[in-house]
């Protein structure tokens, strides 16, 4: 398979219809790329699906990888060994197939069972907090998707990445479970100071404590990350507004 993905559009695949799948189903289809169905098993994710891509067939697994030349596996990390493992067993993998999963703490070798089918693996995770909803879209713009994936397919996850309006950063395999404790300390962390300042606020009796702890939450972030672009030789431009 060539490795230009914006040269010939693919027939896309998702596995996953919480919060994650429909989006980067939407942004996939955007730039032009045909969603071949999705599997949805709840009826919270079939509401999903409806909302956000609408007339995209729900389907079961194995007929939405059987379907389709690109497989989104946009499922929880613990879930991915299983998955790989038990469509490896029934024949449903398709030799040069791209199989793409957005855990944050795994590279491609949690496919392995996949890959001795004969597919070809990327790791790709977005950076940003998924609510589900065409928001997302706009937080993917200019966000970061962390990419990982063997080296003569790495441009394959790097042009995937481009092309749903993010910008790629190579993460090496060795790497991606220190890059997913980062990341999610990151949010936790910034969780736990906002939930912290709006409750003592709110204990004062001061009405609306988000917007007085949202001024100095966002201009403390913004400094922070401005210090550390140029500690890193960023370009010294402010980082686009918090969402």
């Amino acid at each position: 398979m060539s490795t230009g993905v914006q040269e010939s559009r693919l027939g896309v695949g998702i596995i996953g219809a919480g919060r994650v799948g429909p989006v980067l189903a939407r942004a996939l289809a955007g730039a032009g790329h045909a969603i071949t169905g999705i599997s949805a098993v709840s009826e919270e994710s079939r509401e999903r699906v409806e909302s956000m891509l609408p007339g995209v067939p729900i389907l079961d697994v194995p007929e939405v990888v059987r379907r389709s030349e690109l497989v989104l596996l946009a499922i929880p990390g613990d879930e991915l060994a299983s998955l790989a493992a038990g469509l490896a067993a029934t024949g449903s993998w398709q030799p040069g197939q791209l199989v793409m999963h957005t855990a944050p703490e795994h590279g491609t070798a949690v496919l392995a069972p996949a890959m001795a089918a004969g597919v070809i693996p990327l790791a790709l995770h977005p950076a940003i907090v998924f609510t589900g909803t065409s928001l997302d879209l706009a937080r993917l713009s200019g966000a970061t998707i962390a990419v990982t994936a063997p080296g003569p397919v790495l441009p394959i996850g790097q042009a995937l990445a481009v092309e749903m309006g993010a910008e790629p950063v190579i993460v090496r395999e060795q790497d991606r479970a220190a890059y997913a404790d980062a990341i999610t300390a990151a949010g936790e962390l910034s969780r736990a100071v906002v939930r912290q300042a709006t409750d003592a606020l709110r204990e004062l009796g001061i009405e609306r404590p988000d917007r007085l702890a949202g001024g100095v939450v966002r201009a403390a972030i913004e400094e922070e990350l401005l210090a550390a672009a140029a500690r890193d030789g960023g370009d010294g431009f402010p980082p686009e507004p918090l969402a």
